[in-house]
């Protein structure tokens, strides 16, 4: 009686081991096959984040190009007209939304405004399967460094997969910088009808003057080299017209020769730009070794290192 229910003991024994191995089977199997169909879902999902960080760099990209053809617009707009911008923001700004200067189309805007990256970020996402919606809330135009415009739009965005598998909702801001090398300056277009034109370059130079050696100098005011000057305007400021000090200013030597070469008569006064294109008659110096008709006012004796050489 005893080796029967040993028996029956063992019987059960492994009928148990056999639905547990069973059981661990079956886990182990369903375990191996939804890790096996969460794969597409995780590479999709991570090729909808590459998208949307992708996007958003092209978009800073794009601000850049729409921000450079803006300025390129309006300062043919200056030239053309005659006359200084009334707000270089709101202008800059209404040129990269809606591709005009005071209602007017800017030819160069043409397929650049903000408004037609739209259609370009949807032919985007439909080649990834997706839908892709975006508003502009607001866009701003600032200056925080001599060389640079500063141009940032908040923008509301909506991704989501066509399959609805994911989607993104998010708010965010996207910046970029426009160099104004290389852009000419509106107080000499209008200063001189047009006649005279200085297209804003960095200086190269690091010192102007050593000891009574002023090639440098020369140089830098032969080729109307601009350095940063918090008592100047800004080029903002510069698009307006206005001449008072900028923390954020530029400023340049004028070198007179090129205007009397365009028959236009000179005044006997500081050749920095701000200064020479102003009203303002603050007291100025000749220098030594430089042409008798250059002059500079006692507030840049320092700044160009000649204060010195005043004759």
């Amino acid at each position: 009686m005893a080796l029967k229910i040993l028996k029956n003991k063992k019987a059960m024994f492994f009928t148990v081991l056999a639905i547990s191995l069973l059981s661990l089977f079956i886990l182990s199997y369903s375990i191996y096959s939804s890790v096996q169909d969460r794969g597409p879902i995780t590479k999709r999902i991570e090729g909808m984040n590459n998208f949307v960080f992708s996007l958003e760099r092209d978009m800073s990209r794009q601000m850049y190009i729409s921000g450079y053809r803006a300025l390129l617009g309006l300062q043919n707009h200056i030239t053309s007209e005659g006359v200084f911008l009334t707000d270089s923001e709101q202008a800059i700004k209404e040129a990269i939304i809606n591709g005009t200067i005071n209602g007017n189309s800017i030819p160069l805007m043409e397929g650049y405004k903000l408004e037609d990256l739209n259609s370009k970020i949807s032919e985007l996402g439909d080649k990834m399967n997706l839908l892709v919606e975006y508003s502009i809330k607001e866009v701003t135009v600032s200056q925080d460094d001599p060389w640079n415009i500063k141009i940032e739009i908040l923008v509301d965005s909506y991704i989501k997969d066509k399959g609805d598998l994911a989607f993104w909702n998010r708010t965010n801001v996207i910046s970029s910088k426009v160099e104004i090398f290389g852009f000419e300056d509106p107080l000499y277009l209008i200063n001189t009808n047009g006649h005279v034109t200085n297209k804003i370059n960095k200086t190269i130079y690091e010192n102007f003057v050593d000891g009574e050696d002023v090639s440098n100098l020369s140089s830098h005011v032969e080729n109307s080299y601009y350095i940063n000057s918090s008592s100047a305007p800004s080029f903002l400021d510069r698009l307006e017209g206005k001449t008072t000090a900028n923390e954020n200013g530029i400023e340049s030597l004028v070198y007179l020769p090129e205007l009397s070469a365009q028959e236009i008569e000179t005044k006997d006064k500081s050749c920095v730009d701000y200064i020479y294109f102003s009203d303002d008659t603050p007291e100025d110096n000749g220098i030594q070794e430089m042409p008798s008709w250059f002059r500079i006012d006692d507030a840049h004796l320092d700044d160009y290192g000649v204060e010195g050489l005043v004759i």
